[in-house]
């Protein structure tokens, strides 16, 4: 019996009947970038959208164990970070931008009661580098 291939990596997002995100979701973003590895394969995919990359690729340009990648790419995609579609042999991950964005919204909405210029988020904006050069990382031993 041949056994069924799961294309698409899906996430825990807000429901489609609505687009407000709740704070368990946005505490799972949050904790997901909150680990220094996934912190880097988030900024990497950031910087490679919107072509994405392989997970094999992933692993070589940050360094990481394939089995530990695979591990690290479940919980981003899990906390709506990233997706992951098949192309062939290969699953390709592309930052979920959307996803981004509902984080950063839900953040400005509940922390600056939706008013971004009490907490001069427009200064950090200018100041901060999204998603600028990975730290370098030592190459993975083989």
């Amino acid at each position: 019996m041949a056994k069924a291939v799961l294309a698409v990596v899906g996430h825990f997002a807000p429901g489609a009947d609505s687009d407000a995100m709740t704070a368990s979701h946005a505490l799972s973003a949050l904790a997901a970038l909150g680990q220094p590895t996934r912190l880097e394969i988030f900024r990497l995919l950031m910087r490679k959208e919107p072509a994405g990359l392989a997970a094999g690729t992933i692993a070589d340009m940050i360094g990481c164990p394939h089995n530990t990648l695979s591990t690290h790419l479940g919980i981003l995609a899990r906390a709506g970070l990233i997706r992951g579609a098949r192309d062939g042999r290969s699953i390709i991950y592309r930052a979920d931008v959307e996803g981004m964005r509902a984080l950063v919204g839900f953040l400005v909405t509940d922390c600056c009661e939706g008013h971004p210029e009490l907490c001069d988020l427009q200064d950090a904006l200018n100041l901060g580098a999204c998603c600028g050069p990975a730290p370098k990382r030592k190459p993975r031993r083989k």
